[in-house]
């Protein structure tokens, strides 16, 4: 019997014939030949990625080796600039008057620290951080642009140094550094000779660079900003050292690994005695004013006054705002150089220097003689230009007329002389340009002529008979009035060179410098920067009118019984116009009142010092400057100390003194 299968090909069941082919019944010879080209696919690929791998390799570890050697290196090793100590600046006699000290500064690292107001806060207590060191950092925030490392609090305690340390661990990008601080020692005195120093500023970067300096200056934050610290900048910095240091993942050093030591800079050794600087400080007391000493033979100075002045050491870390404000706004302007940058009228300390220049150009003779009716009259004007004694001095001649101080005699001298002879004549002595002095800052003042006139009214402002040059200006100017304004350091010049017989020295304030890198000393040698042609018999005729001064003439009280003989002049310049109204000081505001000169020089025989000067509004010269040149020559001539302001002299009668409208 046959047997029958229940089930349909190509139904439920076993597949169909054509299933069969397409599943089971494949080629292998094409899936061989499909796997081989996909093995060789995948492999190019992977040899592809290998050869990629491979060159980037080569790249980086051969032909790039230096440069990522290099990185690797500068993240491990970091390059410190050492600052080298500034140098010392002493006076003639070894004194110091600057120098330098190390002392611990809390620094923060503003990119290393995620908010620097709780970092701040949590430091203040710990240590003192006062509000003007919160307001300073954020100054010097606003104005670095290396936020490598900025300092919060300066000259730390031993015990805050101690505190900190124990919780260095809480404040990343917090550390102490070891740094340098310029001192002061004797603070207002000299300052404005000494000047001080300041952070480094854009002006300065760009000072630094016209140098071609900056690698230099790299980690230095303070620079000479005024005086001798200004003007010798370049010889007290030294030469930056550097240290390379390894550091941890933290940036913490870990040790040293290389050190080229920093060359202090070079010291300075002053002209200066500043012995006879606080004496002569002192002897101004709270008045206004200035007074330079030279020495005439050498050009040397020895003392340097402007009053009032200020302290330095307020500016080493950065001047708080009430100081800056209480210097900068205060009418007594502690900040301006006086010797420098004060032009006064020289009033009747220009009658020498006119003399000798009559007797110069033959204008006058020595024994040639004036009559002095008590003014001076210009022909053809109603205006009469007064003398200083009601009634006038009578007959003059040059002697009289320095040693009386009589204005007409200068009136009619001037009326005689062309302005632009009397121009080119003290130009010779410093009058109108500047000395040389090594210290910055120095104005020329004003020495007028007719091309001077002719340019300082030249604007469109003014007219023709503004330029033009009236005998009425040569007149005034003959007395040390007018357009007249010297500095008390070309006063001073003037009468040194007058002293040395005409022969000229440029002033200056740095006698040696020595040099730390080879211990050589290296001597600035006085420099003659002309002679002033006069004749040995014109001399004799003014210095012996100046020694008459001070025996008997407007300064004989000032210098009465002094161990020695002196000559001088002194002045008084008027500061505004009286219109012709009688000066009565008692009832003209003290900054209205006229200044105070005296110029002079000792011993009378063989000058060794002369000096220049300045009471702002303090009335006659002979009352209120003459007291301090006499207190100045007394130290510096017999050694007599005489602590505290000069006593005023007595007051000259009314025919002592020059006085003009």
């Amino acid at each position: 019997m046959a047997l029958r299968f229940p089930f349909r090909a190509g139904k439920r069941g076993y597949p169909s014939v054509a299933e069969l082919g397409s599943s089971e019944l494949k080629n292998p010879e094409r899936q061989v030949f499909l796997f081989r080209r996909r093995v060789v696919v995948a492999g190019l690929l992977v040899l592809a990625a290998f050869g990629a791998l491979l060159a980037r390799f080569v790249y980086l570890q051969i032909v790039q080796h230096h440069h990522y050697q290099t990185l690797a290196e500068t993240n491990r090793i970091a390059v410190v600039p050492i600052v080298p100590n500034r140098g010392v600046i002493t006076d003639r006699n070894g004194v110091v008057l600057a120098q330098s000290y190390s002392a611990y500064t809390l620094e923060l690292q503003p990119t290393r620290i995620r908010n620097l107001d709780e970092t701040i806060d949590a430091l203040a207590t710990i240590v003192d951080v006062q509000p003007r060191d919160r307001k300073r950092f954020r100054k010097l925030l606003e104005e670095s642009r290396n936020f490598e490392s900025l300092p919060l609090r300066t000259r730390l305690t031993d015990e805050e140094v101690a505190r900190f340390a124990v919780n260095r661990y809480r404040f990343p990008g917090v550390e102490i550094k070891a740094r340098l601080f310029r001192q002061y020692p004797f603070g207002e005195v000299a300052s404005h000779v000494v000047g001080y120093i300041g952070r480094i500023n854009d002006r300065d970067l760009a000072r630094i660079a016209e140098w071609e300096e900056t690698a230099n200056y790299k980690g230095s934050d303070y620079i000479g900003k005024v005086g001798v610290e200004l003007s010798y900048e370049r010889e007290l910095h030294g030469t930056t050292g550097v240290e390379e240091v390894e550091v941890d993942a933290a940036g913490r050093a870990v040790r040293t690994l290389s050190r080229t030591p920093p060359v202090a800079g070079n010291d300075l050794k002053l002209s200066l005695d500043i012995r006879l600087q606080e004496i002569a400080e002192a002897a101004f007391g709270a008045r206004r004013g200035a007074l330079v000493a030279i020495e005439p033979a050498t050009g040397d100075v020895l003392a340097f006054v402007s009053r009032p002045g200020f302290d330095p050491n307020l500016f080493v870390d950065g001047i708080d705002a009430v100081n800056w404000e209480l210097l900068n706004e205060s009418p007594d302007k502690p900040l301006l150089n006086r010797p420098l940058r004060g032009a006064y009228p020289p009033g009747s300390t220009i009658k020498p220097f006119l003399a000798l220049g009559a007797l110069t150009s033959g204008k006058r003779s020595a024994t040639q003689t004036i009559f002095d009716p008590g003014f001076f009259q210009i022909p053809g004007s109603a205006h009469r230009f007064r003398d200083d004694k009601k009634g006038g001095h009578g007959t003059v001649d040059m002697h009289k007329s320095i040693v009386a101080s009589c204005d007409t005699y200068y009136y009619m001298l001037a009326n005689e002389t062309d302005i632009d002879d009397t121009q080119r004549f003290m130009t010779q002595f410093s009058f109108g340009r500047k000395t040389g002095i090594d210290i910055e800052g120095e104005l020329t003042g004003v020495l007028p002529s007719r091309d001077w006139k002719r340019q300082r009214f030249a604007g469109k402002n003014y007219r023709d008979e503004h330029r033009k040059w009236y005998l009425g200006d040569s007149v005034s100017a003959g007395i040390g009035q007018g357009y007249n304004a010297f500095t008390p350091i070309q006063l001073a010049s003037a009468m040194a060179t007058l002293a040395n017989d005409g022969v000229a020295f440029r002033p200056h304030l740095v006698k040696y410098i020595r040099d730390l890198r080879t211990g050589t000393v290296r001597q600035l040698e006085p420099e003659p920067t002309h002679t002033v042609p006069l004749r040995a018999e014109h001399l004799a005729v003014i210095k012996t009118a100046l020694v008459g001064v001070a025996k008997e003439g407007t300064s004989a009280a000032a210098f009465r019984n002094s161990a020695y003989v002196s000559g001088g002049k002194t002045g008084t310049a008027q500061v505004f116009s009286l219109k012709g109204a009688e000066y009565r000081a008692s009832q003209i505001d003290e900054r209205l009142r006229d200044h105070a000169w005296y110029i002079a020089y000792a011993p009378a025989d063989k000058p060794t010092i002369a000096l220049a000067v300045l009471v702002e509004n303090g009335g006659f010269g002979a009352q209120a400057a003459a007291p301090i040149a006499r207190q100045v020559f007394d130290y510096y001539l017999t050694g007599e100390k005489k602590a505290g302001p000069a006593p005023a002299a007595p007051a000259p009668p009314p025919e002592a003194e020059d006085e003009s409208d």
